[in-house]
């Protein structure tokens, strides 16, 4: 599912100015009812449910940024709107910071799996350099759309190339893991799985014969990512990785590997 089509443009708010969460919400709710399609669904409907997400913990996730959501059993199809407050607003943020971007999400309760891709594609097209200041700059609802999709991390897979590919993604950075994490969970048809790792030092200091080259420390933070991947998003998802950490072969603490898949069958349980 592609951004630009559930990007609805009777959902855009420029220079607006709020004084506390609630009012967001509220705000959310009214402007997101002009999309026709919840023309079925209530106002309080909609509030109702964002709360309840809220109610989980905040949206807010930091700098300046804020991605509200919420699944209902009456919506049919994804709305995602955008609203603007150059002022910020105080929304309970993880940083503490006061939200000058929102970009919400009202979508159908059973499409969990397509929620989750859509949020990852928000938050990647969210971290392009230039992208919150272009659009907190605009003074438009029109102005806001286009200056969104403008930034807009292109869809991967559009060349079809027969056959998966196994990635593991090793990550020594908690900030970074989370930000790779996201990334994946946008890639289309991608099962995804987390192992937690240790250094094998940490065994090692444990063996006497090798207890004075390595000291039994906790180990640093270490995860695995394993994907299945189409083989023709491969380069795309390797690009993506870099664009969160540079270049892969000048830097430290993640480490990419790409397997063909000769042979898979069957499925993992994603319990969304």
């Amino acid at each position: 599912m592609k951004l630009v089509n559930v990007l609805r443009k009777e959902c855009m708010q420029a220079n607006s100015a709020f004084n506390n969460k609630k009012e967001v919400l509220q705000a959310i709710a009214h402007l997101a009812k002009k999309s026709p399609i919840l023309a079925d669904v209530s106002e309080q409907s909609v509030l109702e449910g964002l709360r309840k997400r809220e109610a989980l913990g905040s949206t807010g996730f930091g700098k300046g940024i804020a991605i509200p959501h919420c699944r209902l059993k009456s919506v049919p199809d994804f709305v995602i709107g955008i609203i603007t407050v150059p002022g910020g607003v105080n929304f309970e943020a993880l940083d503490d910071e006061k939200v000058k971007l929102i970009v919400f999400i009202v979508g159908p309760e059973g499409n969990a799996s397509r929620h989750i891709k859509l949020l990852s594609a928000i938050s990647q097209t969210l971290l392009v350099s230039g992208v919150i200041k272009e659009v907190l700059d605009q003074r438009t609802p029109d102005g806001i759309y286009e200056s969104f999709l403008r930034y807009t991390v292109p869809e991967v897979g559009i060349e079809e190339e027969p056959g998966n590919s196994l990635l593991h993604i090793f990550v020594q950075d908690e900030d970074v893991f989370r930000e790779v994490l996201q990334l994946l969970a946008a890639v289309d048809d991608s099962p995804l799985m987390v192992v937690d790792a240790k250094n094998a030092g940490a065994y090692l200091a444990k063996i006497p014969l090798f207890a004075d080259f390595w000291t039994d420390q906790p180990s640093r933070f270490s995860k695995i990512v394993i994907a299945v991947v189409k083989k023709a998003l491969v380069n795309e998802t390797i690009r993506r990785i870099e664009s969160i950490t540079g270049d892969l072969n000048k830097g430290e603490g993640v480490m990419v590997t790409v397997q063909a898949i000769l042979y898979s069958a069957g499925s993992l349980i994603t319990q969304l």
